[in-house]
């Protein structure tokens, strides 16, 4: 009898990580509903959470990230890093993994490279234009890296690189079809534009700040806004709603049915995450992009601009964004034929099929 197929996928710490790797949890499943599936996350992250709520295991390792600013808590990232190399190695040895895949964060990197120096075959799944320090270390020792972006030659070994794209959620596949739900569903007037704000999974600062100063104007204009603030800024933002009478904003700590909200949209402000700008491929809405500036490498800049030079996004700088976010907005909503190209535009760089072919990877892996 041939051995059960067993896979850790490790990595977390936004929606940006998890979402992938459920994507390729769930295909793997649809395969081979045998194959077993193991995550790896941190303690204490998002993925402790929400991995089991997709109906998986996972384990937390006491790993932590640097701090950009001056704390004591950076002393203690190389004792938790140690831990988490000994954790992962028995993580590694009880469960037997034929293949190691890892989606990005903190976790990703004590158990991709204990897995490697382990002999076991590991696979990374890079899904920035710009590849980060762990990566490039972990590619060393990776059998093969899977890719969103052209030209990640100069980060990885050519040899190893296969353009995948990154794997977004499933139901953001038929969005185009939910227009009547969308509406009914966030209580939308469909005579009337529609602008999505999203800052990510945790908020962003600079739009929940943008908005929360605008929401007067953008409500004079006559345009529903579906904002989702993030936890820490739901209550203001709650408050001012219900306080000014502001009956065309509809405002969420975190939107559960973010394939309606996509489709509800007229236009999408972002922040430009690889995570969130794939699934703006696939959803093929004009888009405004607000990189984060508190990114490592201003990666979120480099993902941004692969879609500017392609005239399929529109990007603002974090820094700009207090003076003419708003004003942007209203010139694109004001312009149909340029709605229209950014759509189009957009569309073309698609990758629906993601995560089909990074387990299509995995599997050759397996059978090597």
């Amino acid at each position: 009898m041939n051995r059960k197929i067993k896979i850790i996928i490790s990595g977390g710490g936004t929606g940006g990580h998890i979402y992938p790797a459920v994507s390729i949890a769930n295909t793997l499943k649809k395969r081979n509903p045998d194959i077993e599936i193991l995550f790896v996350g941190a303690t204490g992250r998002m993925e402790m959470e929400k991995i089991p709520a997709a109906g998986y295991e996972i384990i937390g390792l006491p790993v932590a990230g640097l701090q950009r600013r001056l704390t004591f808590k950076n002393f203690a990232v190389p004792f938790k890093f140690i831990k988490s190399l000994n954790c992962a190695k028995k993580i590694i040895k009880d469960f037997a993994p034929n293949v190691v895949v890892g989606v990005g964060g903190y976790a990703s990197a004590p158990v991709l490279y204990t897995a490697s120096k382990m002999g076991i075959a590991t696979l990374i799944q890079e899904q920035n234009s710009y590849a980060g320090l762990t990566n490039k270390l972990l590619a060393k020792k990776a059998k093969k890296i899977c890719v969103a972006y052209n030209g990640m030659q100069k980060f990885f070994p050519a040899e190893k690189i296969i353009l995948t794209g990154n794997p977004v959620r499933q139901d953001l596949f038929n969005v185009k079809n939910l227009e009547n739900e969308a509406c009914k569903f966030f209580n939308l007037d469909k005579s009337k534009k529609t602008l999505l704000v999203v800052g990510g999974s945790l908020g962003a600062r600079t739009l929940n700040t943008v908005i929360f100063k605008e929401l007067n104007r953008i409500n004079n204009n006559n345009i529903q806004l579906i904002w989702q603030t993030g936890k820490h800024y739901f209550l203001p933002a709650q408050n001012e709603v219900t306080y000014s009478s502001l009956n065309n904003t509809r405002v969420f700590d975190f939107i559960y049915r973010m394939d309606l909200a996509f489709a509800a949209a007229d236009l999408i402000i972002s922040r430009a995450g690889a995570g969130t700008v794939s699934e703006l491929c696939i959803v093929a809405k004009p888009c405004i992009l607000v990189p984060s500036p508190n990114v490592s490498e201003d990666h979120q800049t480099k993902n941004a601009m692969a879609l500017v030079n392609e005239d399929a996004a529109i990007k603002i700088n974090d820094k700009d964004a207090q003076n003419c976010l708003i004003d942007a907005v209203l010139q694109i909503l004001g312009n149909e034929e340029k709605m229209k190209r950014l759509g189009n535009s957009i569309s073309k760089l698609a990758m629906p099929n993601a995560a089909e072919n990074i387990v299509d990877e995995i599997l050759k892996l397996v059978e090597r």
